[in-house]
């Protein structure tokens, strides 16, 4: 994330919405979730966060390009996606992970993560075409 935010010549504050890679493992989103308190500080309380693959699964392969789509989609209608099937949240998940329901918020940059086994690691980050 810090690495994407470096190359765009964006600050941590210009982002509104992250789509978290969220596989539902305690250990990983706990971890995901402090990977972004640590990069976005106090930022993270107010950006919205959901994790996409809660409606979809995993699509393995194809996750990275549909979890981009779903960023596009979020900034072309200003609408954060929810993070589905959440019963129970970890206190240490103490950020706004968009429960069950979508919400309206003005999303002018949004970042997508995606992780997966071997150290693959990615964070892209979109801007709204209608701001430009």
């Amino acid at each position: 994330m810090k690495t994407a935010l470096r190359i765009a010549e964006i600050a941590p504050e210009k982002i509104d919405y992250i789509n978290t890679h969220g596989t539902s493992t305690p250990l990983g989103d706990i971890a995901e979730i402090t990977a972004i308190k640590k990069v976005f500080g106090e930022h993270s309380y107010k950006l919205s966060i959901s994790a996409s693959k809660s409606m979809t699964g995993h699509l393995l392969g194809a996750a990275g390009a549909v979890e981009s789509i779903v960023c596009m989609l979020a900034m072309k209608y200003q609408t954060v996606p929810p993070t589905i099937n959440i019963e129970h949240i970890d206190p240490e998940i103490d950020v706004d992970v968009t429960p069950n329901h979508a919400k309206k918020r003005t999303i002018e940059y949004a970042l997508n993560n995606g992780f997966g086994f071997g150290g693959h690691n990615a964070s892209l980050i979109f801007r709204n075409g209608a701001s430009l």
